[in-house]
């Protein structure tokens, strides 16, 4: 009698499930890609897609490990976190963003500009560019980083997790620089100015 009801116990423990909604790293970065590639679409080049660095065939094992705790164990059904949302706030922060896109273009090749490790732009040397243009990229960098900020809380506003606010961030940073066009600089994490 012992052995069954500690058998029930056990089965009723591990069929009980607790829903916690964790930061969707990979849905994060996807979402990044995307809305970065929509902002940059008017540049000539084009970045190729990032390449998964998994093997099919563990996915495979993870995929039928998956099916088969379902059927064991209901799966709970929670909302997912939605990272490319599409609100009017965010529809105007990207517009806003992909406007002023061709002039920061400009800034990047001729290497005035640059992408620091937190994601957000800098001017490198403002000795180094044109008097009559020193203003100008000043005004851009600020006005862009503005809109990054405003993003990144829109995103995370939208899905309900204002919380998520320095995971969208962080995200953001690393796929800026991964999607950072060739001949573009950014800041390494030796706090270096390296260019890609």
């Amino acid at each position: 009698m012992k052995k069954l009801l500690f058998s029930s116990a056990l089965f009723l423990l591990t069929a009980c499930v607790t829903i916690n909604i964790y930061f969707p790293a990979a849905a994060a970065e996807k979402a990044a890609d995307t809305i970065i590639k929509e902002i940059q679409k008017s540049s000539p080049e084009k970045t190729p897609e990032p390449k998964s660095s998994l093997p099919n065939k563990p996915l495979a094992v993870y995929h039928w490990i998956d099916n088969v705790l379902n059927v064991i164990i209901s799966p709970a059904q929670a909302a997912e976190a939605d990272l490319e949302i599409d609100s009017a706030e965010i529809r105007k922060i990207r517009s806003s963003m992909q406007n002023r896109f061709d002039s920061l273009a400009s800034f990047y090749q001729q290497g005035f500009i640059g992408i620091k490790q937190d994601g957000f732009l800098a001017v490198r040397d403002p000795s180094n560019i044109p008097l009559k243009d020193r203003n100008k990229a000043k005004q851009l960098v600020s006005a862009e980083n503005n809109d990054r900020d405003d993003l990144y809380h829109a995103i995370a506003n939208a899905n309900g997790h204002g919380d998520w606010y320095g995971q969208i961030k962080a995200t953001f940073a690393a796929r800026w620089i991964s999607n950072a066009q060739s001949g573009w600089w950014y800041e390494s994490s030796s706090n270096n100015w390296k260019q890609k």
